[in-house]
């Protein structure tokens, strides 16, 4: 039943999607063309030359939003923001294709600015649709419908956590119907739900009880039992499922490779493993620094003029870094100290009122001019404009073994600003909670959470308290 329900809810979903589509498109037009809004007048073309493109970009939105896994059960998933991030890349993406097959059928004479706000519409518009989805299941399922019934083998310390997490988590619309244990009496109570049977009693229990859903929380030890409670949750066609006892070392969202037949699931999912993404991080780098160097050159010229009639030494200061994969090179800045010992300085951070810097070093520091030169660092491959800050290997070898999985930024390329420093983590800050963003930025990565931070750095640039 609650699969025909899915069936049922997919289906409607996709008819509010090509409503809410359509209707992005002739809102769209009606504003252009049918009023003085935006003060262009009615134009040349009609109603059906506009509305003409619907009969493509309603499939090939229906293809994207799919692709993306909007249509996907969302149950679990308690937060509207990363199903709100899927939608808008999927109108980015859909609205680019639009653009794209109208160039090839050579449709010249199409309205940019209804496209501009089909693309804000539709997107608008899917995002409060799906709000609305969700608040609507919630109540629903306050109400006593669209249930799962839920049975958990094994009322040990992960079935009790699972259980737990069910109870405190109402909006997934999950009733447990009972534990099996073969460690508890019958009809004991274990956070509020009875222990029915033993794992012998599993297929009797099956055929007696509206049960959707197996979930099996059994110890490293019984793993014997697994291949005969998962053949009688198939012979009786319900679902089975395993919470790992290794659970927490297992990412949210893990990849599995298949080697000759045998799964792997990877402890730590890197989106920029692949290949793709490595492609468009990297094009994105090249396409923000190029023109970046271009249109800077004048200020870059000029610093390096005052860093060297402002203080006796040399204009670019190299110092080495970790990078991806633990690899050494040398990160470019313009010189903001006087010139000093490099054994002394192996494990100095900079400090607020450092005697080291220079008058114009202060400067050129607290305006983050000084780290301009990295983005010579970037073309060469050895950074990238986002990602963990580096560190001196001297210190990664001291933190290494004081802050819990450190080595895990070096996963990824360098950066010369970063999800932690945004989030007020740079210089003089807890490396503590600098590290918890970065292995969030590696095993988060999007090209969006890249533009975000972006334009964040951008935001903060004249105003970091932490830059000095």
């Amino acid at each position: 039943m609650i699969r025909e329900n899915q069936r049922l809810f997919n289906l409607l979903l996709v008819i509010i999607d090509i409503l809410v589509i359509s209707f992005s498109l002739f809102l769209a037009w009606y504003i252009r063309f049918e009023t003085d809004l935006l003060g262009f007048g009615k134009g040349v073309w009609g109603f059906n030359h506009y509305m003409m493109p619907l009969i493509f970009i309603i499939p090939s939105y229906i293809f994207i939003y799919y692709v993306f896994g909007l249509y996907t059960p969302q149950r679990t998933q308690k937060n509207i923001l990363s199903e709100a991030l899927r939608i808008l890349n999927a109108n980015i993406i859909g609205l680019f294709f639009i653009t794209t097959m109208l160039f090839a059928f050579e449709v010249t004479e199409y309205s940019r600015y209804l496209l501009a706000m089909f693309g804000l519409f539709s997107t608008t518009f899917s995002i409060l649709e799906r709000f609305g989805v969700r608040k609507s299941l919630k109540f629903i399922r306050s109400r006593g419908h669209n249930i799962k019934y839920i049975m958990i083998i094994g009322a040990g310390e992960l079935g009790r956590k699972v259980s737990r997490t069910i109870g405190q988590n109402e909006y997934m619309g999950y009733n447990i119907v009972g534990f099996l244990d073969d460690n508890l009496e019958k009809n004991e109570k274990v956070n509020g739900s009875k222990v029915i049977g033993s794992v012998k009693d599993l297929e009797n229990v099956i055929s007696n009880n509206l049960i959707d859903r197996v979930i099996i929380t059994v110890a490293p030890r019984h793993y014997d039992l697994l291949e005969s409670i998962v053949e009688t949750c198939e012979k009786c066609g319900v679902r089975a499922e395993i919470v790992p006892d290794y659970y927490r070392y297992i990412p949210a969202t893990p990849h599995i490779d298949i080697i000759e037949g045998i799964p792997i699931i990877q402890i730590r999912q890197v989106p920029l493993d692949n290949l793709f993404n490595k492609f468009v991080k990297r094009l994105f780098d090249i396409v923000m620094v190029v023109p970046a160097i271009i249109i800077l050159s004048p200020l870059l010229i000029i610093t390096a003029i005052l860093v060297k009639i402002t203080s006796t030494g040399p204009i670019i200061y190299k110092q080495e870094r970790l990078g991806l994969n633990k690899e050494s090179f040398y990160m470019y800045k313009f010189r903001s100290m006087k010139v000093q010992d490099t054994e002394g300085e192996k494990f100095q951070w900079t400090t607020k009122d450092d005697h080291r810097k220079t008058r114009f070093g202060s400067f050129i520091r607290r305006t983050s001019i000084d780290e301009l030169p990295q983005f010579f660092n970037i073309l060469k491959g050895e950074m990238s404009l986002i990602g963990p800050r580096p560190e001196r290997p001297p210190l990664v070898e001291k933190f290494k073994d004081e802050v819990p999985k450190y080595m895990i930024k070096h996963h990824v390329r360098p950066g010369m600003t970063g999800w932690a420093q945004v989030n007020g983590y740079r210089g003089n800050t807890s490396l503590f909670k600098r590290i918890e963003h970065d292995i969030y930025y590696v095993e988060n990565w999007k090209l969006s959470l890249d533009i975000v931070i972006f334009l964040r750095t951008l935001a903060n640039l004249f105003r970091d308290k932490n830059a000095y």
